[in-house]
């Protein structure tokens, strides 16, 4: 069993959202397949996530313990690769920022626990999600 390392605040197209340095960066733990090659294994993923099941083994980190874990992966990934994030709720309110009026949502992010819930600037988080509309 080994987790897997993803790192969506690398992508490009997530580029400029702050939050994402404080994100997973291992999810699982997963079943390793076969070994494809020298540095090279084949993962049993879940059939939901739209990632290529071969990783390098720098990607990869043994899984220590012996308990059964459900694994946890994004829930889907754009066409360029990065990761999709889906929400679930959002709370409004407005700050004044050096003068300026400035719109925050509260969001809740989709099969996150509530305690995981960020405030983010509308602008932004519309940027991120163009189809988003509060």
């Amino acid at each position: 069993m080994v987790f897997v390392r993803l790192q969506p605040y690398m992508q490009i197209s997530l580029k400029g959202h702050s939050y994402h340095k404080l994100s997973p960066k291992y999810f699982g733990p997963f079943k390793v397949l076969k070994q494809v090659d020298n540095v090279a294994y084949q993962l049993d993923l879940p059939p939901q996530a739209k990632i290529h099941h071969t990783f390098h083994a720098s990607q990869l980190k043994k899984h220590a313990s012996t308990a059964t874990m459900i694994p946890d992966l994004p829930i889907s990934l754009s066409p360029h690769g990065c990761i999709v994030l889906e929400l679930e709720a959002i709370w409004r309110r407005g700050e004044l920022l050096s003068g300026h009026q400035i719109t925050q949502v509260l969001v809740k992010w989709f099969n996150c626990p509530k305690e995981d819930s960020t405030w983010m600037d509308l602008r932004m988080l519309q940027q991120q999600f163009p189809h988003f509309s509060p």
